[in-house]
C-alpha cells in the first residue's frame, strides 16, 4: 500500500531524501541574493523646463496640459505635480494591480510626446523618467583630493571611463552618474561690444549654428566608386570657434568672434547638482546589479575592477566606496541563518526532552528536509533569497514541525501498542492524512492574503506568504511519506520499559500527570470550566485591542540615517553647499557618526529600496547619507543629531530621518487641502499648520504654499520701448539670451556632443545694477541710437511670487506636513491632530476638501490590499473544514478557535509593549495556524476513539492525555524556535516572535481544554453524532 511505501522500499526512501537535498542545495547555490525584494516601478516623473516662466504660467501653460494628456491612461492611479519658476515636475503613480508596467509607461511617453508640440515656444522637450525603486548595489565616488576648486571636467571624464568599464562586467544592470555636471564650450561676450556691432547673443549663436556643418554635402558618384562629400569646417575646437567671422564689410576689417569674446571649455554653471563625499568634491557612480545575479560574486568582480582603475588614477584623485549593499546582505542573511540554526537546535532539545532521542532526531531531520524543498520551490517560482523570504522560513519553523511531531508521536504510540512497524506507519498515515491535510490547507489559506497581496507592500512581504505556504506544504508531504518511515525504522516490538525509557519516550513526571488528569476530568465534567480556561486569554486580548498603538511597519535596523536639508526657495546652490558644510562639521563631531555624504540640488541616489529620488533641479535642497559607527540607528542617536543640526542651522529645515520598512512617505503626518484659489488655500494651510505645530510630538512642519520667492520685475515704459522699436517679447528674449545664453552648434568629442553657448559673463548677471546697464539692440534708431540700456526704458524692482503651486489629480493643493521624533508612533500624533481639527471646527468653503496622506494613507492602502481577498479565502477555509470533518458544527468550532487565537495574539503584543503592525499581523496568522493545527489533531483523535466520540468523559480524558505530549511539544518548540528572533532586538522581528511564541500558550489551552469541553456540549446535544468517514479511519 502507498501509505507505507517508503518504509517498505528503503532504496526509494534514500533516493527521495538524496533528491530533496540535491535539489535544495543546488537551488541555494544559484538563487539570487539581495537585501530586500525588488518592487515593480509604478512611479515616474516628468520634468519640463520652461525658461523665463513663473510658477503660475508654468502651471497654466505646461503642467495642466501635460496632466490632461496623462489622465487619458486608465492605469494611472494618482497624478501629483509641482509648478515652480522655470520648471514643471509631474509625478505619476500606477494602480497597484498593474504589473506589466513597461507597456503602460510606453503609452504614457506617447501621450507626453503628443502634447509636447502644444507647449509654449521655448519650452524644452518634457523629460520622462521612470523612478527606479530598486536600490543601488554600490555607490562609488571619484573624489577630488588636491584641495582648491575641483576640476569637474576631469572628474566627469574619469567617471565616464569607469562607467564604461563597469557596464561591461557580467551582471551589471545600469550605472548612473550623480554630481557630474554637463560640459560645454562657453562663449563669454560683452553686451556693449555686441551692441556696437549691431549683434546680440542670439545672433552669434545663430552664426555658430550655421558654421557648424555636420551634414552631408552630397556624394561623388563615379564609374568605379562612390565618395561621400562634406564641409570640413565644422566646430571642433576653441580655436575654430574663436576664428569664426561675425562681421564682415567691403571696406572694413573682418571681426572674428575671438576679438569680442572669450572662449573656454567648462562645465555648465551655475552647477545644478553637487556631490560631496566625506567633505571631498566628487562625481558618484550608482551601480545596480541584475536581479537574476548573485550579488556576492558580482561584488567581487566590481571591487577588483575598482582596484585596477584606482591604480591608474592621476595623483590627487581617489575612489571612495560610500555604500556597498553586499555588506548588508551578508550581515542580514548571516543573522537570519544564525537565528534559524539556533531555532533548529532549540527544537531538537525540546523534542528530545518531550519525546525522546529517537523521535527528536526524526522530527529535527524534517526541518532541513522541508527547508531544502522550500529552496527548490523558490527556485521554480524565481524568488530570490532575501530577508523576507528567509523570514517565511523562520515563521514556518514553528508551523512545519507540528505535522512531524504528530506523525512521529502517532507512529511511536502504535508501535508501543503492539503494531508491527509497517502496519503502524500505514495506520498512522491513514488516520492523520485528512486532518493533517485540512490543517495544512487552512494554515496555507491563512497566509494566502499575504502571498497574493497587491501593490508595493504586497511585493515587499509577499515572499513571506509564499515561503510559509511552500514550507507547510512540504511539511505535509514529508509527514505522510518520509517522516513516518524514518520514525518506524530500527524500532522493536513490543517497546519494553527500562530504567532509561525517558531517553526513548521523553520525560514523564507522574505527579504532574496525575494533577493534569484531575484538571481534565473537572473540565469535562463541568464544561464551563474548560471553556473558561480557554477563553480567559483571548477575551483579555480583545479587551486590549483599543489600547494597542498602531505602527504598520517598524523602522529598519540599519547603521544609516539620511538627512533632508531645505533652505528658502530662492537660495542658490552655493548657499546650500555652505549650509551642508556647516552641518557636516557638526555631525562628524558626534561620536556615533562615521561619515556624511551630501547630494545637493537633487535627491541622493537610491541606497535603500523605499528612499526614492523624488526631487530634481532644486538648488535650495540637499540630501545626505549618514553612516554611523553603531550597528543600528537608535532613536537616542537620531534625537541627538536632530538637536545638533537644529541648533547649528536654525534658519533651515533640517530633518534627520530614520529608514523605514514598507512603502515610503514624504512625511509621517500629512493633510492635503484641495481647492481652486491659492489665497484661500494659503489661509487654510496656515490654520491647519497652527493646529499641527501645537500637537505634541511635532518637531518640524512644512506648508507647500506658505513660501514666496522674490522676483526681479521690469516695468516697461511702452512709449520709450516703441520709439526704440522694442516689443516686450523682444526685450525678454534679449535679456534671456544675454544672461542665460543661447546655444549654437556643438563640438563632437568621441561619442559626446558638447554644445556651444553664448552669454554674458558671470559678473554682468550677478547684480541688479549690472543687469540694468545691459544695452539692448533696437530694431530701429531712436533717441539713443542703435542700442539702449534697459534702465532707459524700464523700471526695475522686486515683487513676491509663488515659489511652488502643487496639484493633486488636477486640483490645486496645499499640503501641510508634520515631522516627528524617531521612535514616536505616527498613529498617536495623527489621532491627536485629528481631535484638534475636530475641536477647531475649521469651516471649508464650498469646493474645498481635505484628505490625509503620509503614514496613515500608506497604512490604510496596505491594509485594504491585504484584506482584499479575505472574504473569498475565508469561504474556502470553511469549505475545507466542513469537508475534513463532515460536520458544520465542528467546522464552526475550528473557526471559533481561529478567532480566539487573534485575541491571544493581541494580548501577547500588549504585554510585550510593541505596537501592533504588519509583523504582528503576520505573527497572528502564524498563531492561527498553530492553534488550528493543534485543535484539529485533538478533535481528530476524539473522533477516532469510539468512546470519546460519544462524549464519554473518561475516554475524552485518555485521548487528550495522549495528545498532550505532542501538543505541548509543539508549543515548546514554537516558543524555542522564535526566542532567538525576540532576543535579537530591533523593531522588525520581535513583534512577530512575541505574537507567535507568546500566543501559543493560550492556543495550547484552547486545544486541550476549550475544544474538548465544547465537544462535550456538542455530543450531549445529539444522541448519535455523525461520523466523518474521512476521520473514522479505523
Amino acid at each position: 500500500m502507498l501509505s507505507n511505501l517508503f518504509y517498505r522500499n528503503r532504496r526509494l526512501l534514500c533516493l527521495a531524501v538524496g533528491l530533496i537535498f540535491v535539489a535544495g542545495l543546488s537551488s541555494y547555490s544559484v538563487l539570487p541574493r539581495a537585501e530586500d525584494p525588488e518592487l515593480t516601478p509604478r512611479f515616474a516623473i516628468v520634468n519640463t523646463v520652461v525658461p523665463g516662466f513663473n510658477a503660475t504660467r508654468v502651471e497654466a501653460l505646461v503642467t495642466e496640459r501635460v496632466e490632461q494628456a496623462i489622465r487619458e491612461i486608465d492605469e494611472v492611479k494618482e497624478i501629483t505635480s509641482s509648478s515652480r519658476a522655470g520648471v514643471s515636475t509631474i509625478g505619476i503613480e500606477l494602480n497597484a494591480n498593474v504589473y506589466a508596467v513597461d507597456e503602460v509607461w510606453s503609452r504614457v511617453r506617447d501621450k507626453i510626446d503628443a502634447v509636447a508640440h502644444e507647449l509654449p515656444a521655448g519650452t524644452l522637450d518634457p523629460v520622462f523618467e521612470k523612478v527606479k525603486i530598486k536600490a543601488n548595489a554600490m555607490l562609488v565616488g571619484i573624489t577630488w583630493q588636491r584641495g582648491g576648486d575641483p576640476n569637474y571636467s576631469l572628474l566627469r571624464r574619469l567617471a565616464k571611463q569607469l562607467k564604461e568599464q563597469l557596464e561591461r562586467i557580467a551582471g551589471t544592470e545600469s550605472v548612473d552618474l550623480y554630481g557630474a555636471p554637463d560640459e560645454e564650450f562657453l562663449v563669454t561676450v560683452k553686451p556693449e561690444e555686441l551692441a556696437a556691432l549691431k549683434l546680440t547673443a542670439s545672433d552669434i549663436a545663430d552664426q555658430l549654428a550655421r558654421s557648424d556643418a555636420k551634414v552631408s554635402a552630397g556624394q561623388l558618384r563615379g564609374a568605379s566608386s562612390d565618395l561621400l562629400m562634406g564641409i570640413d569646417n565644422e566646430l571642433d575646437s576653441e580655436r575654430r570657434i574663436a576664428g569664426m567671422p561675425i562681421r564682415t564689410s567691403d571696406d572694413g576689417p573682418v571681426v572674428q568672434l575671438g576679438d569680442v569674446a572669450e572662449i573656454q571649455r567648462d562645465v555648465v554653471r551655475p552647477l545644478t547638482n553637487v556631490a560631496v563625499i566625506d567633505r571631498l568634491d566628487a562625481v558618484v557612480l550608482g551601480i545596480r546589479v541584475r536581479s537574476e545575479y548573485q550579488i556576492g560574486p558580482w561584488n567581487r568582480d566590481v571591487t577588483g575592477r575598482l582596484a585596477e582603475f584606482e591604480s591608474s588614477l592621476p595623483p590627487g584623485i581617489g575612489i571612495d566606496k560610500l555604500f556597498d549593499q553586499n555588506d548588508y546582505v551578508d550581515k542580514r542573511l548571516a543573522g537570519l541563518g544564525q537565528n534559524l540554526l539556533l531555532g533548529c537546535l532549540a527544537v531538537f532539545l525540546i523534542t528530545f526532552l518531550m519525546m525522546g532521542l529517537r523521535n527528536a532526531l526524526v522530527v529535527s531531520f524534517s526541518l532541513p528536509l522541508s527547508s531544502m524543498m522550500v529552496l527548490a520551490g523558490m527556485r521554480l517560482l524565481e524568488i530570490p533569497i532575501h530577508q523576507i523570504s528567509i523570514t517565511g522560513l523562520i515563521i514556518s519553523l514553528g508551523l512545519l514541525i507540528d505535522n512531524a511531531i504528530v506523525v512521529v508521536d502517532e507512529t511511536s504510540h502504535r508501535i508501543r501498542a503492539g503494531s508491527a512497524p509497517a502496519d503502524a506507519v500505514a495506520a498512522a498515515v491513514k488516520h492523520l492524512l485528512v486532518p493533517l491535510f485540512g490543517s495544512t490547507l487552512t494554515t496555507a489559506l491563512s497566509f494566502a492574503p499575504i502571498a497574493i497581496m497587491r501593490g508595493p507592500d504586497g511585493e515587499f512581504v509577499g515572499a513571506i506568504g509564499v515561503s510559509v505556504i511552500l514550507a507547510i506544504a512540504s511539511s505535509f508531504l514529508l509527514a505522510v511519506t518520509i517522516i513516518p518511515a524514518l520514525a518506524a525504522m530500527g524500532r522493536v516490538r513490543p517497546d519494553r520499559s527500562h530504567w532509561f525509557a525517558w531517553f526513548d519516550r521523553g520525560l514523564a513526571i507522574k505527579p504532574l500527570a496525575a494533577a493534569y488528569r484531575s484538571l481534565l476530568q473537572m473540565s469535562f465534567a463541568v464544561p464551563a470550566l474548560g471553556i473558561a480556561l480557554g477563553l480567559v486569554a483571548p477575551i483579555l486580548g480583545f479587551l486590549m485591542v483599543g489600547s494597542l498603538p498602531i505602527q504598520f511597519f517598524p523602522p529598519a535596523d540599519r547603521d544609516q540615517v539620511y538627512i533632508d536639508l531645505e533652505l528658502n526657495a530662492h537660495a542658490s546652490i552655493h548657499n546650500t553647499r555652505d549650509t551642508a558644510r556647516r552641518l557636516t562639521e557638526t555631525l562628524t563631531a558626534h561620536p556615533a557618526v562615521d561619515a556624511v555624504h551630501w547630494f545637493l540640488g537633487e535627491s541622493a541616489p537610491t541606497f535603500y529600496y523605499n528612499v526614492v529620488r523624488s526631487r530634481r533641479n532644486l538648488p535650495s535642497y540637499g540630501q545626505a547619507i549618514v553612516k554611523l559607527r553603531t550597528d543600528v540607528a537608535t532613536p537616542e542617536i537620531i534625537h541627538d543629531l536632530q538637536a545638533l543640526v537644529d541648533n547649528r542651522c536654525p534658519f533651515a529645515r533640517v530633518l534627520v530621518r530614520q529608514l523605514e520598512q514598507g512603502a515610503g512617505f514624504d512625511a509621517p503626518v500629512e493633510v492635503r487641502v484641495l481647492g481652486p484659489d491659492l489665497d484661500q488655500l494659503r489661509r487654510l494651510g496656515t490654520e491647519f499648520r497652527d493646529l499641527l505645530v501645537s500637537t505634541p510630538g511635532v518637531i518640524h512642519s512644512r506648508v507647500q504654499l506658505d513660501e514666496a520667492v522674490p522676483k526681479v520685475a521690469f516695468s516697461i515704459d511702452e512709449a520709450e520701448a516703441r520709439i526704440a522699436g522694442l516689443s516686450h517679447e523682444a526685450i525678454a528674449n534679449q535679456l534671456q539670451t544675454t544672461l542665460e545664453g543661447s546655444t549654437g552648434g556643438a563640438v563632437v568629442e568621441t561619442t559626446e556632443q558638447l554644445p556651444v553657448r553664448v552669454r554674458a559673463g558671470n559678473q554682468r548677471r550677478s547684480s541688479m545694477s549690472e543687469i540694468a546697464s545691459i544695452n539692448l539692440l533696437a530694431s530701429q534708431p531712436g533717441r539713443s541710437g542703435s542700442s539702449i540700456p534697459i534702465s532707459a526704458i524700464a523700471t526695475i524692482g522686486l515683487e513676491a511670487d509663488s515659489a511652488e503651486i502643487p496639484r493633486l489629480d488636477g486640483q490645486r493643493m496645499n499640503e501641510i506636513q508634520g515631522f516627528i521624533p524617531a521612535g514616536m508612533l505616527p498613529s498617536t500624533v495623527i489621532d491627536d491632530f485629528k481631535r484638534r481639527i475636530a475641536r477647531a471646527n475649521i469651516q471649508l468653503p464650498t469646493g474645498y476638501s481635505i484628505s490625509f496622506g503620509g503614514e496613515e494613507k500608506t497604512r490604510n492602502t496596505a491594509v485594504d490590499n491585504l484584506m482584499a481577498s479575505v472574504v473569498v479565502i475565508v469561504v474556502m477555509m470553511v469549505a475545507a473544514m466542513v469537508l475534513t470533518f463532515g460536520s458544520f458544527r465542528l467546522a464552526a468550532l475550528i473557526f471559533v478557535v481561529a478567532g480566539l487565537s487573534f485575541g491571544i495574539s493581541h494580548l501577547a503584543v500588549w504585554i510585550s509593549g510593541y505596537p501592533f503592525g504588519f509583523m504582528a499581523i503576520v505573527g497572528s496568522m502564524g498563531l492561527v495556524g498553530v492553534a488550528i493545527n493543534d485543535s484539529i489533531v485533538v478533535l481528530a483523535a476524539i473522533r477516532q476513539d469510539p468512546a470519546a466520540r460519544t462524549g464519554d468523559h473518561d475516554a475524552l480524558v485518555d485521548v487528550v492525555m495522549r495528545s498532550t505530549r505532542h501538543v505541548t511539544a509543539t508549543t515548546l518548540t514554537t516558543i524555542a524556535g522564535f526566542t532567538p528572533l525576540f532576543l535579537a532586538g530591533g523593531g522588525f522581528w520581535p513583534p512577530l516572535a512575541i505574537t507567535i511564541a507568546g500566543g501559543v500558550g493560550g492556543a495550547t489551552l484552547i486545544a486541550l481544554f476549550f475544544v474538548p469541553a465544547v465537544y462535550v456540549l456538542i455530543a450531549a446535544a445529539q444522541e448519535q453524532p455523525k461520523i466523518s468517514p474521512s476521520i473514522h479511519a479505523t
